[in-house]
């Protein structure tokens, strides 16, 4: 086990049950970041409510709306600080990113209501807001620079890789610790590890939750690429993350380049559509125009849910853009929905993956969010959640995110049958989702006390 901050963390576990992947090198090497690192050994764990008001400072954004625009013409400025080449960026190691956040649900109430659902657990929607933000203050560590007050760089998230629960629900009555480092580095993105544990028995940090995100450096004005530190893995576990890296940027390539927007489906998909087809025809009829539904079944058109948001200035990130981690909470919670209703108990969240911010969405935009159950198998449901914006002033729509969420229900689903191509193409797509995650998922009611 590994000391941080007092406490011990533990990836205590049993036979069948899903690891928070408590990588060795990340616990090693955690103990040592928070004995080394000079941010933490001279500051301690952020408090939650720091993240962004540090965020602020780094970027230097006014918290007044109305100055906005003063602010942003300011940072056109630090133009002249950006690395002409990476060659020209001191190199960084792991530990210089590392950093500890916390989230003191159990001795602050204010806060706890912040986090609290109606089941007296906490709301995952939070805590996707909460990874957003520490994973823009993780890179700004990795690539500050000393000598000046301000970063140059804009930092945003590019892609949710993997988020991966091994706890069925959080309480909102004991504290929660975010640990978070860059792990990968390419020229001008970074790939953020980050972990989240809750204390249990008012003694020990216990893991509940992985998750990888990619971040992007931009210019001072978010207008182009900007060149970030390069990275040095200093032991074999490092070096063993930093080849992870590697191959989780091979695999997202592949996962894009087989996309059936830009790929017919393999012979095996199209035999299993073939054969949902044949299983919805009505045999009294023999037509291919006549269509039923198998028994447990549903149409997946009637799974869908719908909602409009309005994005006003508060959920503004420190660029003045929407903040990625509202846009996550608003998904997941109409996802959560769409579960609940098709499921018909509670569902907990298992993973989420694969979540592309393809366009930013403004300030004042409309914000649409369609979800819809794309499949479904024993007690998982898989939900994809469409989001795209239009301004006050057009209805011209644009897609800006697409979410992937996989719940797991306390009792057995229907099935979902497509009846046109495009819905065809969702269920293969949310099954080649499902496929990705390891099955079947034994959730952690609780950890077990200890003698």
């Amino acid at each position: 086990m590994a000391l941080l901050g007092g406490r011990h963390m533990r990836a205590g576990h049993s036979s069948g049950e899903r690891l928070c992947t408590l990588n060795r090198g990340l616990l090693t090497h955690g103990r040592g970041l928070s004995q080394r690192s000079q941010y933490t050994k001279n500051h301690g764990p952020l408090h939650i409510s720091e993240v962004r008001d540090k965020l602020r400072e780094i970027v230097g954004i006014s918290t007044n709306w109305r100055d906005h625009v003063k602010a942003m013409e300011q940072r056109k400025l630090l133009h002249n600080l950006l690395a002409k080449s990476q060659k020209a960026l001191p190199p960084r190691k792991m530990k210089d990113s590392f950093i500890e956040v916390l989230l003191p649900l159990g001795t602050d109430p204010e806060l706890r209501d912040k986090y609290l659902t109606v089941q007296n657990t906490v709301r995952f929607g939070r805590i996707l807001e909460d990874l957003d933000s520490l994973g823009v203050l993780v890179c700004y560590m990795h690539n500050r620079n000393h000598s000046a007050m301000m970063s140059p760089l804009s930092i945003v998230t590019a892609l949710v890789d993997k988020i991966d629960m091994c706890k069925q629900s959080l309480s909102p009555e004991q504290d929660i610790k975010f640990t978070g480092h860059v792990s990968w580095v390419g020229k001008t993105s970074m790939e953020v590890k980050m972990k989240m544990f809750q204390l249990q028995n008012n003694e020990d940090y216990w893991p509940v939750l992985d998750a990888t995100f990619v971040m992007v450096a931009r210019d001072s004005e978010n207008k182009g690429p900007a060149f970030v530190n390069p990275l040095i893995p200093e032991t074999a576990e490092e070096e063993e993350l930093f080849r992870q890296g590697e191959l989780n940027k091979g695999r997202r390539i592949a996962f894009s380049s087989a996309s059936l927007l830009k790929m017919a489906p393999s012979p095996e998909e199209r035999n299993t559509i073939h054969e949902m087809f044949l299983n919805t025809l009505d045999p009294k009829t023999i037509s291919f125009q006549s269509r039923i539904l198998p028994p447990k079944a549903v149409w997946m058109e009637n799974t869908k849910l719908k909602s409009l948001d309005i994005c006003h200035p508060q959920e503004r990130n420190i660029f003045n853009r929407i903040f990625g981690g509202f846009l996550m909470r608003k998904a997941y919670e109409l996802a959560w929905a769409t579960a609940c209703s098709f499921g018909g108990s509670r569902p907990f969240v298992v993973t989420v993956d694969d979540i592309m911010f393809q366009k930013p969405v403004e300030v004042g935009s409309l914000l649409f969010l369609s979800s819809q159950v794309c499949f479904t198998q024993d007690n998982y449901i898989q939900v994809r959640v469409h989001s795209e914006v239009a301004s006050l002033e057009s209805n011209e729509h644009m897609t800006t995110n697409v979410f992937h969420f996989t719940f797991m229900s306390e009792k057995e689903v229907p099935l979902v049958f497509p009846k046109t191509y495009g819905e065809s193409m969702l269920y293969l797509d949310g099954h080649r989702h499902f496929k990705s995650m390891s099955v079947p998922v034994t959730l952690k009611k609780d950890y077990p006390v200890e003698p």
